[in-house]
């Protein structure tokens, strides 16, 4: 084998399935036709809290072409495993409206959806509860939040120092739930080969579901195939399986055949998982010249009565700033609601809004400049845990995003910046997210033609993830990524760990170059010589990843800028410029990356202006659940969009020396959009999204 110095990572490259999605080779989930296939269509619970006293299914059984209707009453038994909400038609309980109560198979998806609509179902209505409200008496301390950290953390004396600061602020946020809406709903095809499962299903991640599922139906994990080659998008929704991958393998097992089952728009505001509403108490001491003495981040957010999950909302305060008095603070409300879940940057997408947003105000109250006031507080260490940072590009991202810019010509003075009717302001926001990874596997083999292949379970959600790994790949090969192929998306191949947390190539690529050496070991061992019937290496990453996670502290910074305009007779606001600037490790892909970045900032815009899932109070439902009521940024929504990092050097990461970035482009857009309103108005308005009649009457 000769070495041809690729240097594949850094090179823009485009996503090497690009031609199969465009002329629509690519199939997706609900596109694969098993044989002899029967649709299911989901039956919803119309209340809110119950019982179901009876259920009668004998008018969509007379329906022709209807295959079977599966409820409580009559659907196949289950394992109970920790998450709740997949012990689906086991229990005639009603947790929330919209819950999945039963199924109809029929011989068409048309004849599936008309039989539905005849289930007759007689319920127990009970009171409900689904609207977060502080002064609910059974708020309680979960202990633990998302990811395993402690639900609170104190150090120092923060009364005594908030009482003795020279400048504080006292403020609460407030943010609505949000729904993940990926432009791919989700999807299952589900069939039984006697007593092994094959899923085709849209997932960020087919050996999870694999294990998940196997659970659930008490199999060997070797029972159950999970394909998932591509998928269009997730956004955390597609993370763990939702209750229909179990409904329709629960059908496809009733009826002895496979089974297709795709879940509406208006149907993924109910069980697919959503960013739980917080309210957030920020309180900041700071002295005169800026340096801050104390911070309190105190959240409080939803769960289901099914399932407790508590969002990570205040975790990123614990290590962003240096102050020697902390306290940090979850407290949850069980409630007559779905159960949420992770959507993008869970946990610093509206934590880091609160922080940045508050910071701001502390920034008006001493009279110092916002970028400057971050830059005073920069920690010499990870301010919690007192153990130094891998890496921390934060000062510089704020400092090369104020010179692109222009934050120098800023006038600090709010409301003085108009163009006719449009009041215009500048505001800043820092971006941070951990650099997380976890153990995979791998196998790579050389081919006698000189080509290679690598197998690995990762999965592509429309992140380039596939791309990147064939990047990675090429590297450790050292040869032209052309000669590289890269196979993932089936729990058959070697295990891998979600598309998720902005972990996925990190822990990915760790296992491909583990896998790729030990290959180029092997061929060398031959003196260069390839078999012809080929020669293979398979890496565990497990060992790599306990070895090298440990004495630092690991996350990805940025920088948003943000220019707004508000219309001082309508209250309209519209976001004129957006920059971010980035510290993110080595960018395997520039192209990707760019892409990831300004995702991410999009969907920052769109947490800022636009989303809000509403609920009513009498019916216990989402009123907007649909993408007609549901607003999300579209392109005459986004002005100037500018994404671009600095180099960065991380020995303390993995063999790429990268970090995550699906994520860290939503944290802080929102806060930047915030203070560049309040810098627009001189009205501050603590609560998203930041709609018209807020701003005029605020």
């Amino acid at each position: 084998m000769s070495a041809v110095g690729s240097l594949a990572i850094g090179t823009p490259t485009d996503r090497v399935e690009g031609r199969e999605k465009v002329t629509g080779a690519a199939r997706y989930a609900f596109e694969q036709l098993p044989g002899d296939h029967a649709y299911a269509w989901l039956v919803q619970s119309e209340i809110a809290s119950g019982e179901i006293l009876s259920l009668d299914a004998s008018p969509a059984l007379a329906q022709e072409g209807v295959v079977a209707v599966a409820w409580a009453g009559n659907a196949p038994r289950v394992a109970e495993v920790d998450d709740r909400e997949l012990s689906v038609l086991q229990s005639r309980t009603i947790s929330y409206r919209g819950q999945i109560v039963a199924v109809v198979v029929a011989e068409s998806l048309e004849t599936a959806r008309e039989a539905a609509a005849h289930v007759r179902i007689d319920y127990e209505v009970r009171d409900h509860e689904v609207v977060l409200d502080e002064h609910d008496p059974a708020i309680y301390d979960p202990g633990t939040v998302n990811a395993g950290y402690p639900s609170e953390s104190v150090q120092g004396d923060v009364a005594r120092a908030l009482a003795r600061a020279d400048a504080a602020v006292d403020v609460t946020y407030r943010t609505p739930a949000f729904h993940n809406n990926a432009m791919e709903p989700h999807a299952t095809v589900a069939l039984w080969d006697g007593d092994d499962l094959t899923l085709y299903d849209s997932n960020q991640g087919a050996s999870t579901v694999r294990d998940t599922l196997a659970q659930v139906f008490e199999l060997e994990p070797e029972q159950v195939r999970v394909i998932s080659p591509h998928v269009g998008g997730g956004f955390g929704s597609k993370g763990t399986p939702r209750p229909h991958v179990v409904v329709a393998a629960l059908a496809a097992r009733m009826t002895g055949r496979p089974v297709k089952l795709a879940i509406t728009r208006q149907q993924m505001f109910a069980f697919t998982g959503y960013r739980t509403p917080t309210i957030q108490r920020l309180r900041l001491g700071a002295s005169g010249d800026g340096q801050l003495t104390a911070i309190v981040h105190e959240a409080l957010q939803q769960s289901s009565r099914l399932r407790e999950f508590t969002e990570q909302t205040a975790v990123a305060t614990r290590m962003m700033y240096a102050a020697p008095n902390r306290r940090t603070a979850h407290r949850l409300a069980r409630l007559d609601v779905p159960t949420p879940s992770w959507m993008r940057a869970p946990g610093e997408a509206p934590g880091m809004y609160a922080l940045e947003s508050a910071l701001d105000e502390l920034a008006v109250e001493l009279a110092i400049d916002p970028v400057e006031l971050r830059i005073r507080n920069e920690p010499p260490l990870d301010p919690e845990r007192g153990i130094p940072f891998s890496s921390r590009g934060l000062v510089a991202c704020l400092r090369l995003g104020a010179e692109r810019f222009g934050w120098a010509e800023r006038d600090p003075t709010p409301g003085v910046r108009r163009e006719g009717d449009w009041l215009v302001g500048t505001g800043v926001a820092a971006s941070t997210y951990p650099a997380y990874r976890s153990p995979a596997t791998a196998t790579a083999r050389a081919e006698g033609d000189g080509s290679f292949v690598v197998r690995i379970a990762a999965s592509d959600i429309g992140t380039g993830g596939r791309t990147t790994l064939t990047l990675i790949a090429a590297d450790a090969l050292d040869q032209p990524a052309a000669r590289v192929t890269v196979e993932i998306g089936d729990s058959a191949l070697p295990r891998a760990g979600l598309a998720g947390g902005s972990m996925g190539t990190a822990s990915w690529g760790t296992a491909v170059t583990l896998a790729c050496r030990a290959l180029v070991e092997r061929i060398e061992a031959l003196g260069g010589h390839v078999p012809a019937d080929g020669l293979e290496a398979h890496a565990d990453s497990s060992d790599e990843v306990r070895a090298t996670d440990q004495g630092y502290s690991r996350h990805a910074y940025g920088a948003q800028f943000a220019e707004v305009r508000v219309d001082a007779v309508t209250g309209e606001a519209r976001v004129s410029r957006l920059l971010g600037i980035f510290a993110a490790g080595r960018i395997i892909n520039p192209t990707t990356a760019r892409s990831q970045f300004l995702g991410g900032m999009t969907m920052g815009l769109s947490m800022a202006l636009l989303e809000e899932s509403v609920m009513d109070r009498e019916f216990g439902d989402y009123l907007n659940h649909d993408l007609a009521g549901y607003h999300v940024a579209s392109h005459a929504d986004v002005g100037e969009l500018e994404a671009d990092w600095i180099e960065e050097l991380d020995d303390h990461l993995n063999p790429m020396g990268s970090k995550g970035i699906g994520e860290i482009g939503i944290v802080g857009t929102a806060a930047a959009i915030g203070n560049a309103v309040f810098h627009a108005t001189g009205r501050r308005v603590r609560e998203l999204p930041l709609r018209l009649d807020r701003l005029l009457a605020t």
